[in-house]
């Protein structure tokens, strides 16, 4: 599903990567994401490894799901497991429930790995447009993600979130049926993204379908053409780059939690 096509800027949707228990559904916006590379050789010890810790996590009852993707393109060579949207509190919960597994994850993961990186993702509700109930919607098989790593400075981070606030206000005065999540990154270290945007489709064919109406043309028929232009130069000229990849939903490498 193409949405945005001005330079680097790729396109916005839903995340809906997982389900997850939360104690307090109104403050469940944040995920954990640990993304694993493994040299090709590794891989199907890798897995293998995966799925122990999963009954590990299983056998403990921990109460917070645990989905897998697979980077398709990009680094392909590449997993990245996430839990959310969950609360802060939440994390103290995960911590303690799936600590008993910690040293199966050491001994049967770590001797796979070339590197792991882990960030926080925190949803911005005012530069998201999601349907109703989409925490409980099933993962999706595929996904688009994309990377908006941001001009250095206040100003560009300022453009950014003002032009995508703008961008959902209008979707959602129009009532336009695509939608997206805004994910904030925090605690990824140097290089990280500042923000991160994540389409999820159903199929190869559903990714290279166009909106109708095209976004652009959506926020023109809200705003007016002239502020529609000034909206994406105000979010193009904010933007330093946007690597993008895509991921596929591998059950066979998730955890469910109940099940």
């Amino acid at each position: 599903m193409k949405i945005l096509t001005v330079c680097v800027v790729a396109a916005l949707a839903v995340s809906g990567v997982a389900s997850a228990y939360a104690e307090d559904s109104s403050k469940a916006v944040v995920w954990r994401d640990f993304t694993d590379t493994v040299a090709p050789a590794q891989q199907l010890a890798y897995e293998a490894s995966l799925k122990t810790y999963n009954q590990c996590l299983a056998d403990h009852h921990v109460k917070f799901s645990e989905p897998t993707v697979t980077h398709e393109t990009g680094n392909d060579y590449m997993y990245s497991t996430d839990v959310g949207p969950i609360t802060w509190a939440d994390m103290d919960t995960l911590d303690a429930e799936a600590k008993a597994c910690d040293a199966t994850w050491r001994a049967q993961s770590n001797p796979h790995l070339k590197s792991e990186t882990s960030v926080f993702m925190v949803t911005q509700a005012d530069m998201s447009h999601m349907p109703a109930g989409w925490q409980k919607q099933t993962p999706p098989p595929i996904l688009h993600v994309i990377d908006y790593m941001l001009k250095p400075g206040h100003d560009a981070k300022v453009a950014f979130t003002g032009a995508v606030k703008k961008i959902t206000a209008a979707a959602t005065k129009a009532k336009w049926p695509y939608y997206w999540s805004t994910m904030q990154i925090q605690g990824g270290g140097e290089g990280a993204p500042d923000y991160l945007l994540v389409i999820r489709s159903k199929n190869w064919a559903e990714v290279g379908m166009d909106p109708n109406p095209a976004l652009w043309k959506m926020v023109a028929g809200v705003y007016g053409q002239a502020s529609a232009n000034a909206i994406r130069k105000s979010l193009n000229d904010a933007i330093a780059k946007a690597p993008d990849h895509f991921d596929k939903y591998n059950a066979g490498l998730s955890y469910t939690a109940g099940k």
